[in-house]
């Protein structure tokens, strides 16, 4: 209903249009919520800074890695329920719920570590300063992946700002032989139709896993051929068991990240399994999915 003023001008009578007061209240909420969350952000984000400045080479290798943590939300601002917003953050010693995870899990499969750069030795008698892939694969990564605990800070080298996924891993399977495709590749490897460019390139190379032990999953890109072997596609894409060798049998090799995120020790047992890309959930090695 309209009222009118002493001067005779029409105004909205209030109690006619309740929802203005509960707008108005809701609005400033809002923005008190918002200045309270980009508060928190900006905490974080110092505090990153300050404890990271010696991992770091320069200033400019921290803004790479913040604008990465933000594109592949590592910080995310999410609603719950639609309406009201949610604050996650993705880090170090979190348990992601994992995600649309497909293809049967690999079961009690024994798991040693290895990593880019790492010297010959009986139980690893290759190098790895190249992979079966990469022959300049340390260089590419930028540097020695030093997996002494000490040397590192948030599951990377505290010495330099790896350039690829420090979260990767080896298994004995190599789709390509003499710089062709192998012969039995498209009828082993699932999904050969959709990824095949041309022969001699690997479809197998960046390919993510799913990782577990115990509750914790983790999630990693295949960079490399091994333990021992590069030909077991039973296996790998089979229900053989991994070939006998000097380290237990063992079928996955992974790197210190995986080693630290997952809590392994030198030689472990896990589950693995394939997945997609769009399958692979927030989580520290999200900042190298594409």
């Amino acid at each position: 209903m309209l009222g009118y003023m002493e001067n005779g001008s029409p105004h909205l009578q209030s109690k006619e249009f309740p929802f203005r007061e509960l707008t108005l209240g809701k609005a400033t909420r809002n923005i008190c919520w918002r200045w309270f969350m980009f508060s928190v952000c900006l905490l974080t984000v110092c505090h990153w800074n300050a404890s990271g400045q010696s991992q770091y080479q320069s200033s400019t290798d921290f803004a790479k890695f913040a604008v990465k943590l933000r594109e592949n939300g590592l910080l995310t601002f999410e609603s719950k329920s639609g309406n009201t917003p949610g604050f996650r953050m993705a880090g170090r010693g979190l348990v992601f719920s994992g995600g649309l995870e497909r293809g049967p899990w690999k079961i009690g499969i024994v798991t040693t570590i290895f990593w880019i750069g790492e010297r010959p030795t009986i139980n690893n008698p290759v190098s790895n300063d190249s992979s079966s892939w990469d022959p300049n694969w340390s260089s590419n990564y930028g540097g020695y992946d030093d997996p002494n605990s000490r040397s590192r800070k948030d599951f990377i080298p505290l010495s330099f700002l790896p350039r690829q996924n420090p979260f990767y891993v080896a298994l004995p399977y190599n789709d390509v032989e003499g710089g062709h495709t192998k012969r039995e590749a498209k009828d082993v490897i699932p999904w050969f139709k959709d990824a095949f460019v041309r022969d001699g390139q690997s479809i197998l190379k960046g390919h993510w896993l799913a990782i577990r032990r115990g509750s914790r999953v983790c999630y990693a890109q295949w960079e490399d051929c091994g333990p021992f072997c590069t030909d077991h596609w039973q296996y790998v894409f089979g229900d053989e068991r991994p070939k006998a060798n000097l380290n237990q049998n063992a079928g996955l090799d992974v790197s210190p990240a995986v080693r630290d995120y997952l809590g392994l020790s030198d030689i472990d047992v896990c589950d693995w399994k394939f997945v997609e890309v769009r399958e692979v959930p927030p989580g520290p090695w999200a900042m190298w999915r594409q």
